[in-house]
């Protein structure tokens, strides 16, 4: 069950204390000094805003003490990048990123962290608009491991690869043009692994951002495979060539 916060005070607080709030709805009309406050704090952390008519509003809240606002809190406080990286400093490893470009619905995400959980990441970086956030579906099908991963949330994906690459980084993406097959790329090192919306793919500006594009070959009559599929695939290959020496695989 979805957990909703509301009332104007307790809403403006959650979100000076960083909570992870996924979207603040507020009823058509509401005005004061707190609510300014609220949209500005949510702008700034990136929070959606929504305006909504009163039967909505019920739909999502019939508390009488509502006041006009009502915030879905979230199941994931999310993280730096800069936090990711330093995950893989302490283990002494090279960085092993996974990029979700735009990946909307929450069944992939979940099965993406967790995949990327099982195979070594040392965290995933999702963007803050048209993208699933880490809510219960996506902790569920995760099973947890999305509660246990770093995740971290970026307004720019392009600019957020251009700095994971400042830092040393390979960018190697996903895409059925892609001119390498996923296996025969050197996957060891420090990599960034961008893995495209479900249909669409990667967008253009981040396939640009991209060192290396690798396909997956399809052997029967389907062009494509799911993107969580995909991006198992692509995660296991890298994880297979990172393993250490005397490591069970």
């Amino acid at each position: 069950m979805t957990n909703i916060l509301t009332g104007r005070q307790p809403v403006l607080e959650a979100l000076k204390s960083g909570n992870a709030l996924e979207k603040v709805f507020i009823l058509f009309g509401t005005h004061g000094s707190a609510i300014q406050q609220i949209r500005r704090l949510a702008r700034q952390r990136g929070v959606p805003v929504g305006e909504v008519d009163k039967e909505r509003f019920k739909s999502i809240s019939d508390d009488p003490a509502a006041q006009g606002v009502a915030a879905v809190v979230g199941v994931k406080t999310y993280v730096d990048v800069e936090e990711i990286l330093s995950v893989a400093k302490e283990r002494g490893e090279s960085p092993f990123l996974l990029v979700l470009d735009e990946i909307e619905d929450p069944h992939n995400l979940g099965a993406l962290i967790r995949t990327a959980e099982c195979a070594g990441v040392h965290g995933v970086i999702i963007p803050k608009h048209h993208s699933a956030s880490v809510n219960q579906t996506v902790a569920k099908t995760s099973a947890g491991a999305a509660l246990h991963l770093p995740v971290a949330r970026v307004t720019n994906i392009v600019q957020t690869l251009e700095s994971l690459k400042e830092a040393g980084c390979w960018i190697v993406g996903t895409d059925m043009a892609g001119d390498r097959r996923y296996d025969a790329v050197d996957l060891n090192g420090p990599i960034v692994i961008v893995v495209g919306s479900e249909g669409r793919g990667m967008r253009r500006l981040v396939k640009e951002k991209c060192d290396f594009l690798v396909t997956i070959p399809m052997y029967g009559r389907i062009g494509s495979l799911n993107a969580s599929v995909a991006g198992a695939l692509v995660l296991y290959e890298a994880a297979r060539k990172r393993v250490k020496p005397g490591t069970q695989t």
